[in-house]
């Protein structure tokens, strides 16, 4: 089969020939149908000190995908060949205490497809049936082969209560576009999504009902004081990773504000905790989605009339990797995806 691979210790990704994997009792094997580009591949493409340390050299990688079933394990019930489906990537443990109680995106021994097992950038991809999502008729390969950052989206989006609040999101990155999105969707009042970067802003703008601001031209106060908004948003998601994002997020934030955070800071960064201690503030860290409630919560939603197509910018066939990659490095895609075939 042909897949993606970490074949050497330097920036880039080799399209190299594999076996088709075996699968055990518990496993299915999914045909590949889409994948999509994540900014974790984006890393491991360019072979920074996090990639080097946690990725394997000859992995394939990818975690992104959407396809079918073509091939079940002996002990596997409720799939069926031909099924179409996507999959939650991180694979789990089974004896933690989170794991146990069903706290599943919580279990500490979790392994990412793609980083530290083999991903879903190849024709073939071997995955516990526990991990396999079905895909209703009604989400075609594209999106469900981006479920996985949606997911990132809805879980830090329903993180607090958004209906009729006032919404403030750092970061128009693809994820942070599908959370304005998210939170329109479900409820909420005013959103306003802020960048420097003015293609990301476009973006948000066609994809999601939200107000983009750019904050390296426009002060926050100022679009507060236009949206007549007394003391401030409500409820802020951070998704930008950026020092200077969340300091501004946290002046602009209401008295007990709720923030959830899933952006990653690119290292040690300064914070004015007595800033947020006397603004009461509450924050919560994100990781992943909460398995599988976040995912029966998106795809509810998809079939309830939430869009997020437009998020996606470009398309390739998996042989142009190449060109997908170097629009998500260009820092003004939206979600990129292949074509496997």
């Amino acid at each position: 089969m042909r897949c993606l691979v970490k074949a050497k210790d330097e920036p880039g990704l080799w399209l190299e020939e594999r076996p088709i994997p075996e699968i055990g009792p518990e496993d299915v094997l999914i045909r590949v149908h889409r994948t999509g580009i994540c900014g974790t591949d984006v890393h491991i493409w360019n072979w920074d000190d996090w990639a080097r340390r946690t990725v394997p050299v000859g992995l394939v990688t990818g975690h992104e995908f959407a396809g079918e079933i073509v091939e079940i394990g002996r002990d596997v019930t409720g799939l069926s060949l031909g099924q179409r489906c996507s999959g939650e990537g991180h694979l789990i443990g089974k004896t933690s205490r989170q794991s146990r109680s069903g706290r599943f995106h919580l279990d500490p021994e979790t392994r990412g497809i793609g980083v530290n097992e083999p991903g879903a950038f190849a024709e073939y991809l071997r995955l516990p049936a526990f991990n396999v999502v079905p895909l209703p008729d009604a989400i075609p390969d594209e999106i469900g082969a981006i479920l996985d950052p949606l997911g990132n989206a809805v879980h830090t989006a329903l993180s607090f209560d958004l209906i009729g609040e006032d919404v403030l999101i750092t970061g128009a990155g693809p994820i942070g576009i599908m959370a304005a999105a998210v939170a329109r969707h479900v409820g909420a009042r005013h959103v306003v999504i802020t960048d420097v970067n003015e293609d990301r802003l476009r973006l948000a703008a066609e994809v999601a009902d939200c107000l983009p601001v750019n904050v390296a031209r426009e002060d926050l106060a100022e679009v507060k004081a236009r949206l007549r908004l007394v003391q401030g948003f409500d409820v802020g998601l951070e998704m930008s990773g950026n020092a200077a994002a969340f300091e501004q997020m946290v002046e602009a934030m209401v008295m007990g504000g709720r923030i959830a955070m899933l952006g990653i800071p690119p290292g040690r960064t300064a914070v004015d905790w007595s800033r947020i201690v006397f603004k009461a503030l509450t924050i919560k860290g994100v990781y992943g989605r909460e398995i599988f409630e976040t995912w029966y919560k998106m795809i509810a939603m998809l079939e309830n009339g939430l869009d997020i197509g437009r998020v996606i910018t470009h398309r390739f066939p998996a042989a142009r990797f190449a060109e997908g990659f170097a629009a998500m490095r260009g820092g003004s895609s939206g979600k990129v995806v292949l074509d496997w075939g």
